[in-house]
């Protein structure tokens, strides 16, 4: 065959892989845009989380499908027979063990969502501390998710300075914060308190800063249940 036959020949061929690498393209362009849109969504849904760090917190009514009521005080409630399971809460603590709290079923459970950094956490940090001695022997087990600590160092020691003795599950992006459903009393600031009650459903919301006589006021209806 001589050369000038051969030529074309080539042509097509450089031509098909050519017009293969663009269908490729095409067909991943979509994929990647997809992934791209589902990292940004995840980002967008965290940063708008830590824009409340350490704010006011809010005061959501029981309006629309939500089954709960908030009180003047800022508690939310939710009668026993309309609460929600809580999500799936579980990894590693702030002193590196595993921690899962389905594990505490049929305890009431106080989950605190706090970070050292956060001053209205400090400031409440002293009543939990001392609330979760005195609810040690009444089936109460205290948990708290630290968030947006960028160590586990600074965690540990803000423990070490309140007296907190309770674990603290290590969630400094926010992620764990953001398995709970909308519509439902889930934590939308820090701090956040939640009450849990035996059968692992929230009962009770708080988004502010808890003083000891507030955070009894959450826990002990709870705690009266049968």
């Amino acid at each position: 065959m001589s050369a000038a036959s051969r030529a074309p020949q080539r042509s097509d061929r450089a031509t098909g892989v050519r017009a293969t690498r663009v269908h490729a393209a095409h067909v991943r362009a979509p994929r990647v845009r997809a992934r791209r849109r589902a990292v940004l969504a995840t980002g967008t849904a965290v940063a708008a989380l830590l824009l409340s760090a350490c704010g006011s917190g809010g005061t959501s009514g029981g309006g629309g499908n939500t089954n709960f009521v908030t009180g003047t005080d800022g508690i939310s409630t939710v009668a026993r027979g309309e609460r929600v399971a809580a999500p799936d809460l579980s990894g590693k603590t702030v002193e590196g063990e595993h921690l899962d709290v389905a594990d505490f079923r049929g305890k009431v459970v106080v989950l605190n969502v706090w970070g050292s950094w956060c001053n209205p956490c400090r400031a409440e940090a002293k009543y939990f501390a001392k609330v979760s001695e005195d609810y040690a022997d009444q089936d109460v087990q205290f948990v708290g998710i630290n968030t947006r600590d960028t160590s586990t160092g600074s965690a540990r020691a803000f423990e070490e300075d309140f007296g907190i003795t309770y674990p603290s599950l290590y969630d400094p992006t926010g992620k764990l914060m953001l398995r709970f459903e909308k519509g439902t009393l889930n934590p939308q600031a820090i701090p956040s308190t939640l009450i849990l009650d035996r059968d692992g459903k929230v009962a009770a919301r708080s988004l502010t800063a808890l003083s000891e006589e507030r955070l009894l006021k959450m826990l002990e209806p709870v705690v009266a249940e049968k």
